[in-house]
């Protein structure tokens, strides 16, 4: 979408809700009753699933009367996204930034879990909603009187969130969101299997693959790669931050 193609998505999520369409018979139908259509079959059947024909069929109307409402796939996708972003868990202002991002990380993968359309509808530059803002309104609040600029706690966020898809992402590749997956095992543990396949026989070759995965096996540590990468990730904040109060 070009910026002079922003105005209809701005309206819908920000503006007030029109009260119907311009003419035709009423119909009855709402912004929140079409995104949540839109949402239940991209749960089904993906994004690529929740056409505008499709959600028309599934609110018994036609395809005419659902863009008096919403204008094209977009502003469609945008609704679909307000509608499926969980509330962002609200944040004591004092409590330590590590624990609320950490919070903060934690709740936006289980939106992605529950979602994992998402992925791809929140990509590129598009008009985002309260909903979705409001989820970096509370990282920069954690963020807040750190020593950061403007710039890196923007930054901050959007590493974090980079992490956080990152895991969704291998998740959802692998078919190993909450109670799926080979034996409820995670991508860590199906990439272990797989790998262990090729090591027995190949193992010579890569000794410290071999010493890695026998570690894991041995130690555990498997699927929790978004707990390791969120520390590193706060741990190198946090250091950033000490340089910045000692004045280097």
């Amino acid at each position: 979408m070009t910026s002079d193609q922003w105005g209809p998505a701005v309206r819908l999520l920000w503006g007030p809700p029109p009260a119907g369409p311009a003419r035709g018979p009423k119909r009855g139908l709402t912004l929140e009753g079409i995104a949540r259509a839109g949402i239940e079959i991209a749960d089904a059947e993906g994004l690529g699933g929740a056409s505008m024909q499709r959600v028309a069929a599934e609110l018994a109307v036609t395809k005419m009367a659902l863009y008096r409402y919403v204008p094209g796939k977009a502003e469609l996708v945008a609704l679909m996204v307000e509608g499926a972003m969980p509330a962002a868990a609200a944040q004591s202002p004092g409590g330590p930034w590590r624990e609320r991002l950490e919070e903060w990380a934690r709740g936006l993968l289980e939106g992605l879990r529950l979602h994992p359309w998402l992925l791809e509808a929140t990509v590129g530059v598009r008009v985002m909603g309260p909903r979705e803002l409001e989820w970096m309104e509370r990282a920069l609040a954690a963020l807040g009187g750190c020593g950061l600029t403007g710039a890196e706690a923007m930054d901050a966020v959007v590493l974090l969130a980079g992490h956080v898809r990152g895991i969704a992402e291998q998740e959802r590749a692998a078919g190993a969101g909450p109670g799926s997956g080979a034996a409820g095992e995670g991508p860590d543990a199906q990439l272990a299997a797989v790998l262990g396949e090729v090591m027995r026989t190949h193992g010579e070759r890569f000794p410290a693959l071999g010493a890695a995965l026998a570690s894991a096996a041995e130690h555990g540590g498997r699927d929790q790669a978004l707990e390791f990468g969120l520390g590193r990730i706060l741990d190198g904040l946090e250091l950033l931050m000490t340089r910045r109060a000692d004045g280097n």
